[in-house]
């Protein structure tokens, strides 16, 4: 940004702080549309694998959150929860060049735990989603549930 025209008005260091204003704006609204683009990404990769009881949760307001989202899914065995977690890496490294900053759950297959860093993904088998019962975790947060054909049911 070109702040000559004020330049005059402030003081440098006016000026600088304008600047860093600006910088963090632009920065902030480009995270809040690249998370949304990826958010939908990881959508469309657990309902391309038939992921079931498909759920988001927007944590950015709970101000206790690790992450911006959790998006936890269902599979009926551990293989479909290989194949799910799988193919979300998969897409996300090849349509967004995004690679998980972390992941874990890979060795037994109840629970896969891919880090977005600002988008947690959770795979679940069946059982072990009834076992831990995430959602339960966050009350105050925003959740969005998707039916199998990918279209939002309900959000609160």
């Amino acid at each position: 940004m070109n702040y000559k025209c004020i330049a005059r008005l402030l003081t440098a260091s006016e000026c600088f702080l304008l600047y860093l204003q600006a910088k963090y704006w632009n920065m902030k609204n480009k995270n809040i549309v690249e998370d949304e683009i990826l958010l939908n990404a990881i959508n469309e990769a657990i309902l391309d694998k038939k992921g079931q009881n498909l759920v988001n949760i927007d944590l950015r307001t709970t101000g206790s959150a690790v992450a911006g989202h959790f998006v936890i899914c269902s599979a009926n065995s551990s293989v479909q929860v290989r194949a799910i977690a799988e193919h979300v890496e998969r897409k996300i490294r090849t349509d967004l060049l995004e690679k998980a900053w972390h992941s874990e759950g890979y060795e037994n297959c109840q629970w896969v735990l891919l880090d977005y860093v600002s988008i947690v993904v959770h795979v679940f088998e069946k059982s072990s989603r009834d076992f831990y019962r995430l959602e339960t975790l966050w009350a105050d947060a925003k959740f969005s549930h998707f039916g199998e054909d990918g279209k939002l049911i309900v959000t609160n």
